[in-house]
């Protein structure tokens, strides 16, 4: 019941997921075991790890751990209205932010933390987004009503911001691109 628009984008993703995994795992693309319904998150059978996908305009990044990952990708250019974002979601909860000196990609940042957060716990932006704090005295986030901390790591990579999260694990130069469609890596 897709769109034809959101049934490509589905199905491009889910066919880089299988191609991003068929190179970690040495085997063939369509026998990955992955049950990756739309609007849901992408799952692995018991015993091979956890995958979490996020996709923009023009980029999409698959992360795979042993443990459970969340991740996300924005454009670092992104147009939004980043003040009335800020206003709705996070300044209300969140005392980390600086109300007086806020910036577009201080919000877009924060967003894609948040996000990357939601995805690990596999809960919604609609649900989820105020229940996630910034702490930045130790650099997590924190789920208030399930008591769920998560430590995180943000880059820029190309024309993108990604954020991973992830609780207790150590993946600090453990990230490798497994495929890129663009010309100049």
């Amino acid at each position: 019941n897709l769109t034809y628009k959101k049934a490509a984008i589905y199905l491009e993703t889910r066919a880089y997921i299988r191609y991003a995994l068929s190179s970690l795992f040495k085997i063939d693309a369509l026998d990955i075991p992955i049950i990756a319904n739309p609007g849901e998150p992408p799952k692995l059978p018991q015993g091979m790890g956890h995958v979490s996908i996020s996709h923009c305009n023009d980029g999409l990044v698959v992360v795979w751990h042993k443990s459970k990952i969340g991740i996300d990708i924005e454009r670092s250019d992104r147009k939004f209205n980043y003040q009335a974002i800020a206003k709705k979601y996070f300044l209300k909860t969140n005392k980390s932010l600086n109300k007086n000196n806020l910036d577009r990609s201080e919000v877009l940042n924060y967003w894609c933390i948040i996000e990357a957060a939601i995805k690990w716990d596999e809960g919604t932006i609609s649900r989820d987004i105020m229940e996630w704090e910034y702490l930045s005295n130790n650099n997590s986030i924190h789920h208030k009503k399930k008591k769920t901390k998560l430590c995180f790591d943000q880059f820029a990579f190309k024309y993108w911001t990604i954020s991973i999260a992830y609780k207790n694990l150590n993946i600090e130069n453990n990230i490798n691109i497994l495929c890129d469609n663009s010309n100049s890596i």
